[in-house]
């Protein structure tokens, strides 16, 4: 007996039956997965570039290296730049009435004070600090005059002698209730720069302030004065 051929619809239906009884747990043919399925993915890790396109190799040394990672609590910056190897130091004094009085004894800017150090300075403290402090640093700043701040000392007053010390400590901590700490805004580098232009008002205009050494004494000054000669900073 001659068999008849199957129809189309016949044969569609017997392939599904046997692809249907295959391993219940198989998700079954999936055509072009990555286009609605997306690989697992680690959170805090780089995964790099494509290995389809530029080598396995180059994947995998790009997906061992971390990124966006917060911090551990109290990491110090760190620069390979030597430098700058002066501020990669943790800050040794703290926010305490007598840290404050030991940094101004003993805290020394790393930075010298040059027209190049002061006319930097002066571009920060213009965005960060002469909204309170004023221009010239006598306390009239635009927050100071609208009403809304007491007036903060003169640069060129009651503050003129305060040491670099407390006022790289006041950026770091902040001072009294008006003035916060800048220490998230500047990093140690544009404090010391900020502190160079504050020492720049409290001169007068001037670069630094004219020292003389006693006649008897043969102690020998561990850095040299600048000169009230030097061209004031524009």
């Amino acid at each position: 007996m001659r068999m008849q051929p199957l129809s189309i619809g016949t044969a569609l239906a017997v392939m599904t039956l046997f692809t249907a009884c295959g391993e219940p747990n198989s998700p079954g043919i999936e055509y072009m997965p990555d286009m609605y399925r997306s690989p697992s993915m680690e959170a805090y890790l780089d995964y790099g570039q494509d290995p389809f396109i530029f080598g396995d190799s180059l994947a995998v040394a790009q997906r061992e290296r971390q990124s966006a990672r917060l911090p551990v609590v109290g990491t110090v910056p760190f620069s390979w730049d030597p430098s700058k190897k002066e501020f990669n130091f943790h800050y040794p004094y703290p926010a305490t009435p007598e840290g404050y009085e030991q940094a101004g004894l003993e805290l020394k800017s790393p930075i010298a004070m040059t027209q190049e150090t002061v006319d930097r300075g002066k571009v920060i403290y213009t965005k960060f600090c002469m909204h309170c402090h004023g221009e010239k640093g006598a306390g009239d700043g635009a927050v100071v005059t609208n009403g809304k701040y007491s007036q903060p000392p003169s640069y060129t007053a009651a503050l003129k002698d305060l040491p670099e010390g407390k006022i790289f400590h006041s950026l770091v901590y902040g001072k009294n209730v008006a003035m916060g700490s800048h220490a998230g805004q500047l990093d140690k580098e544009e404090r010391w720069l900020v502190t160079r232009y504050v020492q720049y008002l409290q001169n007068g205009g001037k670069l630094g302030r004219a020292t003389t050494t006693p006649a008897d004494s043969t102690i020998v000054p561990a850095v040299a004065a600048v000169t009230t000669t030097a061209t004031a900073a524009k």
